[in-house]
């Protein structure tokens, strides 16, 4: 039996075939056209059909027997009644709603009833609050159907307005708790909940309907399991969800997550408490990660990153690099603050700048590593996964900055890989998500003689993080 996994990224379309009889059989991975997406917004239409294309190349006319969605969370579109797209599809990265955000965080109490009620601290990144902007912006929000980028494309895969749970939990619109809309936020919003998409869990799955066949290629009345978002469904193929474990991302932006058996939510909103497909997962994300390290070297480097990787030195003395070219998210979720370069010297130079970018997004990560750390104490593992992986250096440096191994995964598309694992469970080829026996892969350990360089540096980045909060 074959398995289709499709995502709809930040910055990509990717689909996965599995056969359960040999494993992976393919995986396409395809950049949106910079017309459809230019990562604070994306055309809804664009994302779908680069999403059909890389269905069509990888299935040529093969039998699916369960197709399991990905996207992306925190993005917002608001539709009209007759289900037609009327806003681009806003993404996480957008914080066009910052100002509302700043008034907001003036009233202490409702900030922190928002934070204990949603697992989502008050920032222009959540769904919620692109809502408030945009009713501020005078759009009568009673007059839409409002979902988010993996919702509508299970939309128009299936003709059904459905959300998981999972998905929903990143939208400030959920009560992380009894795991249902809360009905407070949605009459402060001026909205009912029918607008919203029907919640339900991974194993709801729908069958592709006519259009959506015709998209994607394939036969109508496949099972469609509706997209859970990409940054829990890679809890899930990492085979982190016994309680401990940690998944560390860094791909367009950057994410620790750690599975829970409740919502943690500590006393001052930094981290943030979403659902996973199975259950809950802790841990903070910063906007800046592999955005940063192409923003500079497109602009200014302009080599190839292998090359990069051969000028790498452990032990340059670089300035510091605060990541917040699109706005802080944890553990400050300043989403007005923006990057800087700061103790530059003349004897700089491209690669100093190049390396200071790679130092500061991990630190402004091992900030929130910090915190969650203070909460449930150390991981009993930590998985590392996304685009840091396919330098050497960079992953070196990364388990010396926060000195502890790292485990490798074997397949570096972990939420695909979730999304296929899911598609097992649906079939009951495993019992749950958590029977998969994922393969070990391989051990990095730290150096420890970087350790007490990287712990001078990161005084100095919290020295500057802290002079310009």
């Amino acid at each position: 039996m074959l398995i289709l996994a499709l995502e709809t990224s930040t910055t990509s379309a990717k689909a996965m075939l599995y056969s359960t009889e040999e494993g992976i059989v393919d995986v396409i991975t395809k950049e949106y056209p910079s017309e459809a997406n230019n990562t604070l917004m994306q055309d809804p239409e664009g994302v779908l059909q680069e999403l059909a294309q890389v269905s069509k190349q990888i299935c040529a006319g093969r039998d699916i027997e369960v197709i399991s969605l990905s996207g992306i969370w925190h993005s917002l579109l608001l539709c009209d009644k007759g289900m037609k797209a009327k806003t681009k599809i806003i993404s996480w990265a957008n914080t066009s709603g910052a100002d509302v955000v700043s008034r907001f965080l003036k009233d202490e109490e409702n900030v922190n009833r928002f934070y204990r009620t949603t697992g989502c601290p008050v920032a222009p990144n959540y769904p919620y609050f692109k809502l408030l902007h945009l009713k501020e912006q005078g759009y009568k929000l009673e007059d839409y159907y409002i979902m988010g980028q993996g919702s509508y494309i299970t939309y128009r895969l299936t003709g059904k307005r459905v959300v998981t749970d999972c998905m929903a939990s990143g939208s400030g619109l959920l009560n992380i708790h009894n795991k249902q809309y809360d009905k407070a936020i949605l009459k402060e919003l001026g909205i009912e909940e029918d607008q919203l998409c029907k919640l339900v869990t991974y194993k709801d799955a729908v069958p592709l309907s006519v259009e959506g066949a015709k998209l994607l290629g394939l036969k109508p009345g496949i099972p469609v399991i509706p997209a859970s978002a990409d940054g829990a469904l890679n809890q899930v193929g990492a085979g982190a969800l016994d309680e401990g474990a940690m998944t560390f991302s860094v791909g367009t932006s950057a994410a620790i997550r750690l599975s829970t058996s409740k919502p943690l939510i500590p006393d001052k909103p930094s981290t943030w408490s979403y659902l996973s497909p199975t259950q809950w997962l802790s841990g903070a994300a910063t906007s800046g990660a592999c955005n940063c390290t192409d923003w500079f070297n497109d602009d200014f480097y302009g080599m190839s990153y292998d090359e990069i990787e051969k000028c790498s030195q452990e032990e340059l003395n670089t300035p510091v690099f605060l990541p917040f070219l699109f706005g802080e998210r944890s553990p400050g979720w300043q989403g007005n603050k923006r990057g800087a370069f700061i103790g530059i010297e003349p004897y700089h130079t491209k690669q100093h700048f190049y390396q200071a970018i790679q130092e500061g997004i991990l630190f402004n990560v091992y900030q929130n590593y910090n915190v969650l750390c203070d909460m449930v104490g150390q991981p009993k593992k930590i998985i590392l996964s996304g685009g840091i992986v396919n330098s050497r250096f960079w992953t070196q440096m990364c388990v010396d900055i926060f000195g502890a191994a790292m485990e490798i995964p074997v397949i570096n598309q972990s939420s695909l890989m979730g999304a296929v694992i899911l598609g097992l469970d649906y079939l009951k080829i495993i019992p749950s998500p958590k029977d998969y026996p994922c393969e070990k892969g391989k051990i990095i350990v730290p150096d420890p003689n970087m350790r007490p360089i990287y712990e001078k540096k990161y005084e100095k980045y919290l020295y500057c993080y802290n002079m310009i909060s």
